[in-house]
C-alpha cells in the first residue's frame, strides 16, 4: 500500500517550447469540485533571472495497481497573452506561491493521486509549536524513486514562532537541508487528532517550501550555511482559490 502523502506531490518541469528549463516540486490541492496545482511562484516566472517557462509538465501514476506506470501530462501557463496561473500577494509585497487550476476531464484516464484541501489546513484547535516534527514531500535535485515515480521525504522542524509572520514575510523557517528542485514542496505535519485521523489523507499543509535562507555576511569560507528554509504559510491558497 502507498501511502497518500506520497501520491499528493507531483515532479514539476518547466519548458520554453521543448526546451527544458528547470525542475521543481508541486503538489494538488482541491476545493469543490476545482482541482489546482501548487507550486512557487518562482517556478511559474521569475523575472531576476530571466526565468519565463510558457508550459509545466508533471507526472501522473495512471494504474492503482502497479506504480510504474506513469504519464507526462502538459499544462499550458498561457493563454492569449494572459497568464492562467495565480500568484499571491500580501502587506509585504509578492507571497511565493502559485497555483494553476487543473481540468478534471482532461486528465488521462486512471489517474492516481491524492489532494490537499482546505480541511488540511490548520485549525483554531491545532497548537503547532516551535521545533515541532515535519516533513517536506519533494524533489530535491529531481532525485525520486524513478521506478515507481514517487517523491522522497525529508525530515524537518520548525524554526520559528509558528503563526508569526518571520521579519513581516508571509513565511516561517524550517530547519531541514533542502536543495534546489524542492520549490514547491508541501510541507505537512502528521494529524494527531483520532477523530481528524480517519481522513484519508491524515496530514496538516502547514506551508509550501520555497527556498533556503542564508546570510549575506556569511564567510563562505568559515561559516556553514544556516541551515533554514522559507515556507509560505499554506493559508494564501484560500485566496489563490477564490472564484
Amino acid at each position: 500500500m502507498i501511502e497518500p502523502i506520497l501520491l499528493c506531490a507531483v515532479p514539476v518541469w518547466t519548458f520554453d517550447g521543448d526546451r527544458l528549463l528547470t525542475n521543481a516540486s508541486g503538489f494538488f490541492f482541491e476545493r469543490g469540485s476545482r482541482l489546482f496545482l501548487v507550486t512557487s511562484r518562482h517556478v511559474m516566472c521569475d523575472e531576476d533571472s530571466g526565468h519565463n517557462p510558457d508550459r509545466i509538465e508533471i507526472e501522473l501514476h495512471i494504474d492503482a495497481s502497479n506504480m510504474a506506470r506513469s504519464t507526462g501530462f502538459s499544462v499550458p501557463l498561457f493563454r492569449n497573452g494572459r497568464s492562467l496561473w495565480r500568484q499571491g500577494k500580501d502587506s509585504a509585497g509578492e507571497v511565493d506561491v502559485a497555483i494553476i487550476e487543473l481540468e478534471r476531464n482532461a486528465l488521462p484516464p486512471g489517474t492516481v493521486y491524492y489532494a490537499f484541501g482546505p480541511q488540511h489546513l490548520q485549525q483554531r484547535e491545532d497548537h503547532i509549536e516551535v521545533g515541532s516534527s515535519i516533513l517536506v514531500v519533494g524533489y530535491p535535485l529531481g532525485f525520486h524513486d524513478t521506478l515507481h515515480h514517487l517523491p522522497v521525504v525529508r525530515q524537518a522542524g520548525i524554526a520559528s514562532s509558528f503563526g508569526l509572520r518571520f521579519q513581516g514575510e508571509g513565511y516561517f523557517l524550517t530547519d531541514a537541508r533542502t536543495h534546489r528542485g524542492g520549490s514547491g514542496a508541501p510541507v505537512v505535519m502528521r494529524i494527531t487528532d483520532p477523530a481528524r485521523q480517519r481522513d484519508d489523507l491524515p496530514w496538516l499543509l502547514l506551508g509550501v517550501h520555497s527556498s533556503r535562507l542564508d546570510v549575506g555576511t556569511r564567510d563562505l569560507k568559515l561559516d556553514e550555511a544556516l541551515g533554514l528554509n522559507c515556507a509560505w504559510y499554506a493559508d494564501i491558497l484560500m485566496t489563490l482559490t477564490e472564484h
